[in-house]
């Protein structure tokens, strides 16, 4: 099992230097991925009707793609990964020209992970239609992978339509995509489509059972679990020493590839602060 961290997106400030730092810290480290989160827009909790939800315009979340394009820069070995680029109210096109871009000045380091979203008032501000998502995100990962290969390609689905063009440059190599989420769809989906799966839940019962569905469904596709990654994540609020150790078993127990520590939402602090954090897991986990 892979050992990495969650991007501390509200946290990190936006100070290019401390970024910077944070990247190279946690590459130092040992750290083989780092997942960064997406949103484009929060919603102001005073807007009429009110609002309720995980995060609102207070929270900052920087955008995955332009981040990630930064971080290859300034690291080496890590692996960086989209957990989740909200795929469906993104155009497709121009997901696979920026992926491919960021594929190939990192060394093949992306690792695309992709959800639908739950947010209306994304997909209404992006002009993407909030029905349909999941048909639509089926559709896109079919694209985006003839888009990566295809010299030209022509494609007509229910959502895109390309005549006789590609993008280039492309990547020297496959970019993984997984998926994220849990509900009987998109187990499916992840199972027939996907190169691994991003659950947002403990190493339990109800994730043993996800894996369990989505093996049926790659055994029923002719496809097999060999190869298929499962990333999971750990929290530093709330945790202890012991508490760390025995959910990284249990998660290694279920199969997990790749376990990812968030070090935000605790007590305020800065880059080395979460560093230490960091490497407190590290030292415990391994």
């Amino acid at each position: 099992m892979q050992f990495g961290v969650v991007f501390p997106h509200n946290e990190i400030g936006t100070d290019a230097g401390a970024i910077k730092a944070y990247a190279q810290g946690v590459e130092a480290l040992g750290a083989t991925h780092l997942l960064i989160y997406d949103h484009v827009l929060g919603a102001d909790p005073n807007r009429p009707g009110g609002w309720k939800g995980p995060y609102d315009k207070d929270v900052a979340f920087h955008e995955p793609l332009t981040t990630l394009a930064y971080l290859a820069a300034v690291t080496e070995r890590l692996e960086l990964v989209t957990t989740v680029l909200i795929l469906p109210q993104r155009q497709t096109a121009l997901v696979a020209k920026q992926a491919a871009q960021v594929a190939i000045l990192s060394g093949n380091r992306l690792r695309l992970g992709v959800g639908t979203g739950w947010n209306r008032i994304e997909y209404e501000a992006l002009g993407i239609p909030f029905a349909e998502r999941g048909a639509r995100q089926t559709e896109q990962v079919e694209l985006l992978r003839k888009l990566w290969s295809e010299d030209s390609l022509t494609f007509e689905g229910r959502f895109h339509r390309i005549d006789a063009a590609s993008i280039l440059p492309r990547p020297s190599a496959p970019i993984p995509i997984w998926f994220g989420g849990s509900a009987p769809a998109l187990l499916k989906r992840c199972a027939e489509h996907g190169d691994g799966w991003m659950p947002l839940m403990g190493a339990n019962d109800k994730a043993r059972d996800c894996i369990e569905t989505m093996r049926r469904h790659r055994e029923a596709a002719g496809r097999s679990m060999d190869g298929f990654g499962i990333q999971a994540q750990a929290q530093f609020q709330g945790g202890t020493p012991e508490r760390w150790a025995t959910h990284a078993e249990k998660w290694r127990a279920l199969g997990c590839t790749h376990l990812a520590f968030a070090t935000h939402n605790a007590e305020e602090t800065d880059v080395d602060g979460h560093l230490t954090r960091v490497e407190s897991y590290f030292d415990v986990v391994r």
